[in-house]
């Protein structure tokens, strides 16, 4: 018979306390385990089973099996006590990595690939900063009146807002504001900046809590691109700054509102790589119907200062800016995998500095406002959403078969080609409601 604790002096049943740990999928959904509080130290050390086919988990829960990756072997699924996070009522989150069963990293662990990229850039010297949006739509059979930034829109959500700050606190998660955004019950929460690993951390945390506290008042976050068609869609834009030696690489120069040269090709190397990770940034089946011109999210691929159009938008040293000149990377949105997100991202900065690009022209006006003969000249174009494109260009990617080496590669485009197959051709607004809340932790 099962022994039942009591708090002391309720008279109810104590609750034990819960150790979750979480991967990100291909498909930009966490997937996680639990332990009992006492086992804390088995789940950092040993930890949990894992099939490698949670590489090839779908959004819909179906397995693309690949000859490597099916029902046979097994990973381990092990903690970060140092990034261990209490997310409330008892339990306890914290990032996982996939281990092999001798204890090495498997090469199908997602976090790992942005460590590694790291890794390569500190050998060059050079360190980035890195800060996440989070957009999400709140949906509670009701909408409401709504005014986009709307002062009312914000304060008809206090209490939901205050408990989730009140949350974010608790956990020692950095939240520099809050807003209402332009679609209706659409929020963005901007996080602090933090070292490139830790920040997708921190993201993966926020959204757990953005759950939870909605939950808790009796509503439901939706973090899909498309949570309603015809609406505001969701971006998870990537806010990022460049340091080399300790000296910042996108001011202080004599370049375009003082770049260094090595910031220029910084900016070349994102922009040229933009288009082979395009499966990986906005690869969902819902990403195309968001990723156009006209929507702010960053459908051209092209930079330019503070242009929301542009795929890239400066913002540059300016007393306005506490965190110093860095780079909003708009084309990525809820659905990516963040971890292989900073990963391209971040690697594709290091190859536009090993081969010395030079900064592009910068596009200071709405592309779309401009000739087809003046886009060209400037080689400006829309950033590739047809099945086909996206998957060919990630796997002809020479740059993403090094970054994420060949059995995250083999994971991503056997997920992606199930879900374009059998999805891609769906009507829109069946889509949206089919996976509405299938990135909601």
């Amino acid at each position: 018979m099962t022994e039942e604790r009591f708090a002391p002096g309720t008279g109810e049943r104590a609750r034990e306390e819960r150790i979750v740990g979480s991967v990100v999928d291909s498909t930009g959904i966490s997937r996680a385990k639990a332990f009992p509080g006492q086992r804390l130290s088995s789940f950092v050390e040993s930890g949990a089973g894992a099939s490698p086919s949670w590489a090839v988990f779908c959004a819909d829960d179906h397995l693309a099996f690949t000859p490597s990756l099916s029902v046979t072997g097994d990973l381990r699924l092990r903690i970060d006590r140092d990034r261990l996070r209490p997310v409330g009522d008892g339990v306890r989150w914290a990032p996982a990595g996939l281990y092999e069963q001798d204890g090495t990293r498997s090469p199908l662990c997602t976090r790992g690939a942005l460590e590694r990229v790291v890794e390569e850039l500190a050998a060059a010297g050079v360190q980035a900063r890195v800060g996440h949006e989070v957009e999400f739509t709140l949906f509670d059979g009701g909408r409401g009146e709504w005014s986009a930034y709307g002062l009312g829109a914000v304060l008809g959500r206090d209490p939901f807002v205050a408990d989730l700050l009140h949350a974010a606190a608790h956990a020692g998660l950095g939240i520099e504001q809050i807003h209402a955004e332009a679609g209706a019950q659409q929020f963005e929460l901007s996080l602090s900046p933090a070292a490139p690993v830790e920040s997708v951390d921190d993201l993966v945390l926020a959204r757990i809590l953005i759950s939870r506290t909605a939950r808790e008042h009796g509503l439901r976050a939706s973090f899909s691109p498309v949570p309603v068609v015809g609406g505001a869609g969701n971006g998870a834009h990537v806010h990022v700054s460049f340091t080399r030696d300790g000296r910042p690489l996108l001011s202080g120069g004599d370049g375009p509102h003082g770049m260094t040269d090595a910031g220029g090709s910084v900016v070349a190397g994102i922009l040229r790589a933009l288009p082979e990770f395009g499966a990986v940034l906005t690869g969902s089946v819902l990403s195309h119907l968001r990723l156009q011109p006209g929507m702010w999210a960053g459908a051209w691929c092209c930079w330019g200062l503070e242009n929301r159009e542009a795929a890239l938008r400066l913002c540059a040293l300016t007393p306005g800016n506490p965190y110093g000149a860095h780079l909003e990377v708009k084309p990525v949105d809820p659905s990516a995998n963040s971890y292989l997100a900073g990963a391209a991202i971040l690697g594709a900065a290091h190859a536009g500095l090993t081969d010395a690009l030079p900064v592009p022209p910068e596009i200071p006006v709405d592309p779309g406002r401009m000739t087809d003969a003046e886009r060209v000249e400037l080689g400006v174009r829309v950033l590739p959403t047809d099945p086909d494109g996206l998957l060919a260009a990630l796997g002809s990617s020479l740059l993403a078969q090094r970054l994420f080496g060949p059995s995250i590669m083999e994971a991503l485009l056997a997920v992606k080609r199930y879900e374009f197959g059998k999805y891609r051709a769906r009507p829109p607004a069946e889509l949206a409601e089919r996976f509405r809340f299938a990135w909601t932790d």
